[in-house]
């Protein structure tokens, strides 16, 4: 399976922020926000990942991610030259996915919560068709809207309904067969001029292959995407990891238990950040 980070557009609900430095690349507390959607995939089991992002930002995304070996992956990245919405990625990405299965996670947006390894295994066994997520909200009105049937099969996606036909709002993180990036090829530019990711969900959704996958009590979705939200997400990551003494989104420590790096491998980068509490954290880890 491939990964995918949208990281690109010009990220206006940030700007003047986003002229100095590229939105994901911009801290959520102690860490990139780029490295949050990146740990997703990693606790997918998710080893081939391709980040998309903007011309100008594309070395910034070189010199801070590198190859990937670091978190014992293979990261390559693409240039979204114009921002014609998210079912681009699918276009951008179409040699790199090669007909395989993929992921498409949103570089603005943060998941945590014990339920998330479980969904995510979920979505990664179901080997044909769509998977999204659905996430119970107070203002439905305001997001893309998923109705389902009692097995989670998804009956009508609406975007910002005036009449919500369920309170689950669906997040940026999608799982897709091999046929994405066909159907992808489909698409129409929507009245906004963007190739939309819920077009590429109907389609699915005509084809009878469309699946939610519900997150419950104690699940995380926080969208980064402004400057109230970043603040929001580095005030919740920084309760969680004060409190608990466990780290949120630290795609080293899940690449080391996922096996992707050796003890050696993560000593070396906790030595090298050694000055910091994040190297101390990942020191720490070997001595548990």
């Amino acid at each position: 399976m491939k990964g995918i980070i949208l990281a690109g557009g010009k990220g206006s609900r940030l700007y003047p922020m986003t002229k100095a430095i590229s939105k994901p690349l911009l801290p959520i507390y102690d860490k990139p926000m780029v490295y949050y959607p990146l740990s997703v995939l990693l606790r997918a089991g998710i080893r081939d990942i391709m980040i998309i992002t903007a011309p100008p930002d594309v070395e910034s995304y070189r010199r801070a991610m590198g190859d990937g070996s670091q978190f014992g992956v293979n990261i390559c990245y693409g240039v979204q030259h114009v921002a014609r919405g998210i079912a681009d990625a699918f276009l951008i990405a179409a040699d790199f996915i090669n007909g395989d299965r993929s992921c498409l996670v949103l570089g603005d947006n943060l998941f945590h919560g014990a339920q998330l390894e479980s969904l995510l295994e979920a979505a990664v066994a179901r080997e044909e068709g769509a998977t999204i997520f659905g996430y119970p909200v107070m203002n439905p009105r305001d997001f893309g809207v998923v109705e389902f049937d009692e097995n989670n099969n998804v009956i009508s996606i609406e975007e910002k309904p005036k009449e919500p036909k369920s309170r689950y709002a669906v997040p940026g993180l999608y799982f897709y067969d091999g046929q994405a990036v066909e159907l992808a090829r489909t698409l129409k530019p929507s009245a906004r001029g963007e190739l939309e990711i819920t077009g590429l969900n109907e389609e699915y959704l005509k084809l009878g292959k469309l699946h939610v996958e519900l997150m419950g009590r104690g699940m995380a979705w926080l969208d980064t995407g402004t400057p109230s939200g970043m603040l929001s997400a580095a005030h919740y990551v920084e309760a969680i990891q004060a409190r608990q003494g466990q780290y949120v989104a630290c795609p080293e420590e899940i690449a080391w238990e996922k096996g992707f790096i050796k003890d050696e491998q993560l000593a070396a980068i906790g030595q090298e950040l050694k000055m910091t509490e994040y190297g101390q954290y990942l020191t720490a880890l070997l001595e548990k």
